[in-house]
């Protein structure tokens, strides 16, 4: 590689420029944890919504995929929410026993496997509680084998993305056996992919607040290295909008960034796409609540960071996507405009943030998420899991 200009005084000057972005990208291309990437990343994480921010990245996100957008058919299942983790931030999380826990049979589940087949599913999206009491014949991934292969029997065909980073760790320490031993088993089973959920921000001094029992950010950097390495996709994710500061932010990014080019070096397809997830604090425990100060999500400075992440992570992720739950589907709708180019699913079922009190509903239909799509003069699709054709979106 011939050896770059030195990049523009960082500090102190006004804007986000071309030449800005392009120092940033050689940078990271180089090396995603040097110096210069970091200078680099922070500058541009505090950057304002006014300005070139949110033109710049819609412009790179139409050089990057186009002027589609794109949306899953699927449904969530959400196992149950027995846990026995505390994370500050969570409203879903109950004990056994307690008012508003659930542990579903796998026969309930089956039923719901079923009609998001009747509804066009393509996808079932599978995460839960880390429940010590989920066993089979004494072992934790006997039960999420059982799980997965009973989804299979009632919806065959669909595709099986589930359990976060922090649930595969927690099957290998439940049983005593390797991490990968758990992740070959679960393919074995029907797992398809897996949602890079537990991220939260990878800062450790913003964890020790937010989720102090939850694995640490090593941790998950590790397990999403030996899910990309078994030869399966993860998304990515960066919850936002509570304790973290501009420069976690840039250290969570730059870490995607990274983990991408390892996973590119090694021939495997790594993230499929970036995913973030404003903070809901309406029914967040109080102590948390009170610090952040915020109920819903600042909707100017979450379309911002949606501008920069963009911007940021660049060809190494050119799927984005907002979250239409937190954000509601007319906030998810801006995020177009500010570098996404997907809707997300149709969920049919959430459950987990609709009990922290997001506004955004549980469930939107294809219909819905086409003619968002389409208010904005772009053409849409239907898509898989993994950004695979599936076939044409509704009519309006």
């Amino acid at each position: 590689m011939p050896p770059r200009s030195n990049p523009p005084q960082v500090v102190g000057s006004a804007g986000w420029t071309a030449e800005l972005q392009a120092h940033l990208q050689g940078a990271l291309t180089s090396d995603p944890g040097s110096s210069e990437a970091w200078a680099l990343a922070s500058r541009l994480l505090h950057q304002p919504a006014d300005g070139a921010l949110r033109p710049m990245a819609d412009q790179r996100r139409q050089q990057l995929v186009g002027e589609r957008v794109t949306y899953v058919v699927n449904r969530n299942l959400n196992f149950t929410n027995h846990c026995l983790q505390h994370c500050s931030f969570c409203a879903f999380r109950r004990d056994a026993g307690q008012e508003g826990a659930f542990w579903h049979s796998f026969e309930t589940l089956q039923e719901r496997a079923s009609l998001a087949v009747a509804a066009g599913a393509t996808e079932l999206c599978i995460q839960g509680g880390l429940n010590p009491d989920a066993r089979l014949e004494g072992s934790s991934l006997r039960y999420y084998q059982a799980l997965l292969r009973a989804l299979q029997a009632a919806a065959p065909g669909l595709h099986l993305h589930a359990f976060s980073p922090q649930e595969l760790l927690f099957i290998a320490e439940q049983d005593q056996r390797p991490l990968q031993a758990v992740i070959d088993g679960l393919m074995a089973a029907g797992l398809g992919s897996v949602p890079g959920t537990a991220a939260e921000v990878l800062s450790e001094s913003v964890r020790r607040q937010l989720c102090p029992e939850k694995l640490s950010a090593r941790q998950w950097c590790g397990v999403i290295l030996q899910v990309h390495r078994s030869g399966l996709a993860s998304t990515a994710t960066l919850m936002a909008g509570h304790l973290e500061q501009p420069a976690d932010r840039a250290a969570h990014l730059l870490t995607l960034v990274a983990l991408q080019q390892a996973a590119w070096q090694h021939q495997v397809s790594g993230f499929s796409e970036f995913v973030l997830l404003p903070f809901i604090g309406a029914q967040a425990p109080a102590a948390l609540r009170q610090r952040v100060g915020r109920d819903q999500p600042d909707r100017t400075a979450m379309l911002t960071l949606t501008a920069q992440a963009r911007l940021l992570l660049d060809r190494w992720f050119v799927n984005h996507q907002p979250s239409w739950v937190k954000l509601t589907l007319a906030g998810a709708t801006e995020a177009l405009r500010w570098g996404c180019n997907d809707l997300g699913g149709t969920l049919m079922e959430e459950t987990i943030t609709s009990m922290a009190g997001a506004q955004g509903g549980t469930s939107q239909t294809p219909d819905d998420l086409a003619a968002a799509a389409r208010s904005l003069g772009r053409p849409v699709a239907q898509r898989s899991t993994l950004y695979g054709e599936v076939g044409s979106a509704p009519c309006p």
